[in-house]
């Protein structure tokens, strides 16, 4: 037996182990904040795209499937010159956001620290958008109407709540707007001609 332990701990410690994840729970007490700077600078992004020129993200593209694989610019208020998008709603939110926004990004992996808990794993959330206004900033989450409801989706949005919610604690100290969680977005009620207050109504705090 002392053989048999001696060689095979690790598959045994990985057995027992997995044994016991299924039977495993945790109940989360809440959110831990923690803020080391005031200033986060923004995350290069390293794009790859088919053809050799961005569209004008102006731009219809009637095959959607292509939509993600394609790099758009022409933008006024955003803060990178190219950006991508995974969906033609995504693309008509920039529009709305280039025209009514101060500024707006899409950001890059790593730009926010803002962790969520599925299940049993920590995973980080990127959002779709930050765009700033006259009196706000926004973090805004498109997503496809057939998953508002999915555990996910909602495992982001609480997170991402917390995180505006100490963000505007920090910046109500130091002279700064509030932030405001805006969505999930459904994809359908999106139109370019459309303004930003009423997504911020209908899906966010007020603005």
């Amino acid at each position: 037996v002392v053989s048999v332990l001696q060689d095979h701990h690790t598959r045994l410690a990985n057995e027992v182990h997995s044994q016991m994840q299924t039977h495993r729970w945790e109940k989360s007490s809440g959110y831990e904040a923690e803020i080391r700077s005031g200033i986060s600078r923004l995350k290069d992004c390293a794009y790859t795209a088919i053809g050799n020129e961005a569209l004008d993200f102006r731009t219809t593209v009637p095959d959607k499937s292509r939509l993600p694989k394609l790099l758009f610019a022409g933008f006024k208020r955003c803060l990178y010159d190219w950006q991508k998008f995974h969906s033609d709603p995504e693309r008509k939110m920039a529009l709305i956001l280039d025209r009514e926004s101060e500024k707006w990004f899409r950001p890059a992996k790593g730009q926010f620290k803002i962790d969520y808990k599925l299940g049993l794993d920590i995973r980080e959330y990127q959002p779709d958008f930050v765009a700033e206004t006259s009196n706000a900033i926004l973090m805004i989450e498109v997503k496809a109407r057939n998953e508002l409801t999915d555990t996910e989706v909602i495992a982001k949005k609480e997170a991402a709540s917390v995180w505006c919610g100490h963000a505007t604690a920090h910046t109500a100290k130091n002279g700064g707007k509030p932030w405001r969680y805006v969505g999930p977005v459904p994809d359908d009620s999106i139109n370019d001609n459309m303004e930003l207050p009423w997504f911020v109504k209908q899906f966010g705090g007020l603005i």
